[in-house]
């Protein structure tokens, strides 16, 4: 049955504020909410910039004023993704553009620009959920993230790192005249700049006591310092509406947390490249030389090829040393004549209060307790996004910990990340969350969609079953456009992308999950990609959308009841929801509904006595309950 009853101003619902019931988002309504939207922007990782890949020299004067996007192209940017059928953005915000001029200095320009974007993404109703975000540390270390004197504070050169094999960066390669290797900065989290500052972060009061900054403990200052800087930036940012709350921080790693022998590999996600067990990362890092060993991974697991050199360079000024060496792990004496360093402690790490060390619930999970706490000092009611390994376990999570949380997980295609190549008919098991070891291939298309959806069905049950059964939502997923060659951009065929991101999102729909894509990333070029490592993700580049016909797709945005199960047949254009309609809620129930794939010439079924109303315009359908409670059945077909 359908009714055209409604007004023009009441066609786009307000979705914030929202609050956290029932393991679902939740309007003012009552209506239980399905969040999807993006990443913004890749390129938010580095400052502004006239040269690729941004230089890391003066880093105090670096500026983030224009990441993501100018001011004045805000509001075209907004409404264009509210045109997606977006209502959720996950925005970056990195350390290092809150205060790279030195501790307790922050940029009050930056922060004015960023209340300003956040005005824009309100009038647009779109809900923005911060992002304090890094990788493998930060840009000296081959990522994003801290400031550099988080590492001088340490009496590190910056400027050695990459000698020593402390850490590999695009910028390193780029001064050397050498290429980039592919997908190769992961491995950065097993050199040892950013282990060891990983490791100080969560855990220097336990494996390096003696470690100090300014008169406190490495952990004290770093966590305090982190921390003081987000609650600045979020007390300066508390009046924007659309904020509904804030990660603690980006795929957090344990560094060389855990580990059972530190004369091997352990605590990585891929092996690739030249990559030193800790001790040869210690040794290196302190001026000997050594060699590390060169991997290379495919399908059938990873091997040694090779190794290379290092070392005759010491990362450390005068007056500085080895935190590690400090602490007894390894020394410079060495036994006998042979002028090797020794490794003395090789199981420092593995242990915590006498048993086994575990880094999500030891010291990950009191971080974000500590940080919750901090940031609901500046706003009260902010949903804390929690993160465990990139590739690894999430913290547990009980009544006692930070109210308002969500397990904002992350999950990829690996093979197709790491390779740049897709086959929707194969894809490889490795494991739950990436195990090393044995590996599966996956064929035909409909496993592969199977094998997906039972990766992200894995985070969801560890969810319901350790952490109290809150809200769920997939942080990351995407696609590398730059995939096969980069064929497409010769081609501008784009289908096989649209295969591949329809098969991820169809998963997504098989779990019920919301959802943010990595990326929108406006000034995405061809050339450059999305402007960090070598990554080429954003949905949109060179001016247009890319594969829009994976990813643009319906969805139920809010829900007068309970969501039950979403399908989307591509192929067909028909699209199914299901859901128990709660007759209390007068609200209709609120459809995405693409013009793209529908047009004016949309189908609706409903089951009765509900009714509807189909907006194209603004690729909204409206679902009455009409007093009705049980499962109901909607279709939408062209």
């Amino acid at each position: 049955m359908c009714r055209s009853v409604l007004n023009a101003d009441v066609k786009l619902r307000i979705l914030i504020p929202m609050v956290i019931k029932d393991n679902f988002f939740m309007d003012a309504y009552g209506r239980a909410l399905i969040l999807r939207g993006c990443n913004v922007s890749g390129a938010s990782k580095t400052p502004v910039s006239e040269t690729y890949p941004a230089p890391l020299k003066n880093p105090a004067d670096a500026s983030f004023v224009g990441r993501p996007f100018p001011l004045e192209e805000a509001e075209a940017h907004f409404e264009r993704l509210r045109a997606f059928g977006f209502n959720v953005v996950r925005l970056l915000v990195t350390w290092e553009a809150v205060e790279h001029a030195g501790p307790g200095v922050y940029d009050e320009a930056y922060l004015a620009y960023l209340r300003k974007l956040l005005l824009a993404a309100e009038k647009y109703n779109i809900a923005v959920y911060m992002d304090p975000h890094q990788d493998v540390w930060s840009r000296w270390t081959g990522g994003d993230g801290a400031p550099a004197w988080t590492l001088e504070k340490l009496g590190v050169d910056i400027e050695k790192l990459g000698a020593a094999g402390a850490a590999l960066t695009e910028q390193d390669c780029h001064e050397k005249g050498e290429p980039f290797p592919r997908m190769i900065w992961p491995t950065n989290y097993n050199r040892y700049a950013a282990a060891t500052m990983f490791t100080l972060f969560y855990a220097g009061d336990t494996y390096a006591p003696h470690c100090m900054i300014d008169g406190e403990t490495a952990q004290s200052y770093l966590q305090e310092r982190y921390i003081a800087a987000m609650r600045h930036c979020c007390r300066r940012l508390k009046a924007c509406k659309a904020i509904i709350g804030w990660g603690a921080m980006n795929e957090p790693h344990q560094g060389f947390i855990g580990y059972g022998d530190l004369a091997g590999l352990e605590n990585y996600s891929v092996a690739l490249g030249p990559m030193p067990s800790p001790f040869k990362a210690m040794a290196a890092a302190s001026g000997h030389t050594v060699e590390f060993p060169v991997y290379a991974t495919d399908i059938f697991g990873e091997r040694i090829t090779g190794k290379r050199v290092y070392g005759g360079v010491s990362i450390f000024r005068d007056g500085f040393t080895c935190p590690w060496k400090r602490e007894g792990v390894w020394t410079d004496e060495s036994a006998g004549d042979s002028g090797e360093p020794r490794l003395l402690k090789k199981d420092h790490f593995a242990l915590y209060n006498n048993r086994k060390a575990i880094f999500t619930d030891d010291f990950l999970k009191p971080f974000i307790n500590k940080f919750a706490a901090h940031m609901k000092e500046a706003q009260e009611n902010v949903f804390i996004f929690v993160e465990g390994l990139p590739v690894g376990a999430h913290p547990s999570w009980t009544k006692k910990d930070a109210p308002n949380a969500v397990n904002a997980f992350h999950w990829y295609d690996g093979l197709t990340l790491f390779t740049k190549r897709f086959r929707p008919w194969l894809t490889i098991d490795a494991g739950a969350y990436g195990a090393h070891g044995a590996r599966k291939l996956i064929l035909g298309k409909k496993n592969v969609v199977a094998h997906f959806t039972k990766r992200l069905a894995e985070s969801v049950k560890w969810t319901r079953e350790h952490m109290g059964d809150i809200p769920c939502l997939l942080g990351e997923f995407g696609l590398p456009f730059d995939m096969n060659n980069r064929k497409a951009f010769r081609t501008h065929d784009y289908r096989l992308h649209e295969q591949a991101l329809s098969m991820y999102y169809d998963a997504i729909d098989n779990n019920l999950l919301n959802a943010t894509i990595w990326n929108y990333t406006p000034d995405n070029v061809n050339a450059c990609g999305d402007g960090w490592n070598g990554e080429d993700l954003s949905i949109f580049a060179e001016g247009q959308e890319r594969g829009v016909r994976g990813w643009l797709r319906p969805y139920p945005m809010a829900t007068a009841g309970v969501p039950l199960s979403i399908r989307w047949d591509r192929k067909r254009r028909v699209f199914t929801y299901r859901f128990k309609a709660d007759p209390s809620i007068q609200e209709p129930t609120e459809l995405f509904i693409p013009p793209m794939w529908f047009g004016e010439k949309l189908v609706v079924t409903a089951s009765e006595p509900l009714a509807y109303d189909y907006f194209p315009e603004n690729a909204r359908l409206f679902i009455y309950n009409n007093g009705f409670s049980g499962e109901a059945e909607i279709t939408a077909t062209s």
